[in-house]
Order: C-alpha cells, then sequence, then structure tokens
C-alpha cells in the first residue's frame, strides 16, 4: 500500500524520468546480449546465473557452510567476471569508440547490406570462373563459436579480395571454411561438421556434406564453390539450392541473409498512382 501511496505521489516529470531510466536499462542489456551472443561469455553467463541460484537454495535451507561459500564467490566474483569477459569487455569497449553500440540509420543498414552482398557475390563470382574451391559459412542467431575456435582467427573487414586471397590454392588458409559474423570475416581454415544423412548425392564432395552438416545443426548460411566445376550452391536449415547462376545466386543470398528485400519506393508510387501520361 505504501508503495502505491508513494507512486502517486510523483510529478509527470518524474514518472517520464523514471520510465526513461527502466527503458534506457533494458536497452543498454540488450545491446550486451547480442554483443556476447554467440560467444564463450554465453556458457559463461549460464555459470555465473547457478551460482547465483546455488546461493539462494543454500541461504533458504539453511546450508551454512555451502552458504558461505557461495557468498564468497558472489563478493570476489567480480574480480573474475573482469578477467573471464575480458574480450567482450574490450570488443563492448571498441564499439562505443567507434559509435557502433546504438543502432544505424535505415539508410546506413541497407548500404551496409549491399556491401556485404556485393563482396560475397563478387569473390564467389570471381573463384566460380576460375574453379577456386571454397567454403564460407555466414553466422546467424545460432552463434558459431565453437567452429571458428577451430580455425585461424582474423577478425578482418569482410571485402571480395580478401576472400578471394585466402582461397586461392596452395595457401595456408585455403582448406576449411571461412565464418563470417555480422560484417568481419572472424576466421579462416575452420572445420566444420559433416553431415551423415545417407540421403546425400555420392557426387557431393567434403565440402558440400560439410555445408549441409553445419545447415543440420545451426542456421547458418553456407556458400560451395566446387573446384572440379565451379558451380556455385547455397545450404540452409538442411535445403542445399545446387548450380546456382550469378543473378539467382545474389537474389538467394540477400534473401536468406537479410530477408526479402523491400519493393523500392518509386515502383510501388508508380503501381499506386499508374500512368501519368497515356
Amino acid at each position: 500500500m505504501a508503495f502505491f501511496e508513494r507512486f502517486t505521489d510523483l510529478t509527470w516529470v518524474e514518472v517520464v524520468m523514471n520510465i526513461l531510466d527502466i527503458l534506457l536499462v533494458w536497452y543498454v542489456l540488450y545491446k550486451l546480449i547480442t554483443i556476447i551472443k554467440g560467444t564463450k561469455a554465453v556458457q559463461l553467463l549460464k555459470g555465473v546465473f547457478v551460482v547465483v541460484i546455488a546461493w539462494f537454495v543454500t541461504k533458504e535451507l539453511g546450508l551454512t557452510t555451502m552458504y558461505w561459500i557461495m557468498e564468497q564467490v558472489l563478493t570476489w566474483g567480480f574480480l573474475a567476471v573482469i578477467i573471464i569477459f575480458q574480450p567482450e569487455l574490450r570488443r563492448a569497449l571498441e564499439q562505443i569508440g567507434r559509435g557502433k553500440l546504438f543502432s544505424r540509420g535505415g539508410m546506413a543498414v541497407e548500404e551496409e547490406r549491399d556491401r556485404l552482398v556485393e563482396a560475397v557475390t563478387k569473390s564467389v563470382g570471381y573463384m566460380a570462373k576460375r574453379r577456386i574451391g571454397a567454403l564460407m559459412s555466414i553466422e546467424r542467431e545460432t552463434g558459431l563459436s565453437e567452429y571458428i575456435e577451430t580455425g585461424i582467427p582474423m577478425h578482418s573487414d569482410l571485402t571480395s579480395e580478401l576472400l578471394i586471397n585466402i582461397f586461392i590454392p596452395n595457401t595456408p588458409l585455403h582448406d576449411g571454411a571461412v565464418i563470417i559474423q555480422q560484417d568481419r570475416i572472424a576466421a579462416a581454415a575452420c572445420y566444420l561438421p559433416l553431415s551423415e544423412s545417407p540421403f546425400i548425392s555420392k557426387e557431393l564432395g567434403t565440402r558440400h556434406r560439410a555445408a549441409l552438416g553445419l545447415s543440420e545443426v545451426t542456421d547458418a548460411i553456407t556458400i560451395i564453390v566446387s573446384e572440379e566445376t565451379g558451380a556455385v550452391s547455397l545450404t540452409r536449415n538442411g535445403d542445399l539450392h545446387r548450380n546456382l547462376p550469378p543473378e539467382e545466386f545474389e537474389t538467394l543470398l540477400r534473401k536468406m541473409w537479410f530477408g526479402p528485400a523491400p519493393e523500392p519506393q518509386a515502383a510501388s508510387k508508380r503501381k499506386r498512382g499508374g500512368k501519368k501520361n497515356g
């Protein structure tokens, strides 16, 4: 009752400020979760929650010794958190310094998406013409950290030139897969799980089997360029799209990566208004 009386005593300015405070806290928490998503920090965070639950249970059950241990862990745990989450904290601070913590405008987002699709499409087209074998996986909602750890860390900007250079034959990074996180190349020479499905065509090689294997356990998009034929294929959610021509590949990649492309405003206006001059 006292809580409601205290709430009614607030002025409208104080109410607005409190709501704004809550929204800001939730937004910061959301951005922090997006930063650590798909990293080791997620599993470590689960461990922290387990410790907190154990502390609460031991307190309620009166387990004195165990409660004291859990209390010490929580008291000094902040130092361990700083050490354990050091890569994620550094990443968050870097994004704040670059001004990337907050969302960009719609136009900037579309331009960045166009750049990413163009970079991948250009590199795939180059390698397909020259029959350079390639395997590229694009992380989506499911984190690919366990597969990134099997390769060589890069954390490089995504460009067509770098992708082409990675897959040049007889180079240290040629074998294995490139994994792309957001707008960066996270790692190269990564090992992907091979599909054990008996329904896969015998003519498909290790690259296709690895791409299908990853698509069966994650929602990642994987691009395959055949070394024998130069054919380009895409996998996602266990589906394999083979022998895609360049235009169809670009359209399907954009749809899988970012969803259906929005209808151009000029075209939509013409459809609504019809022809002015007949």
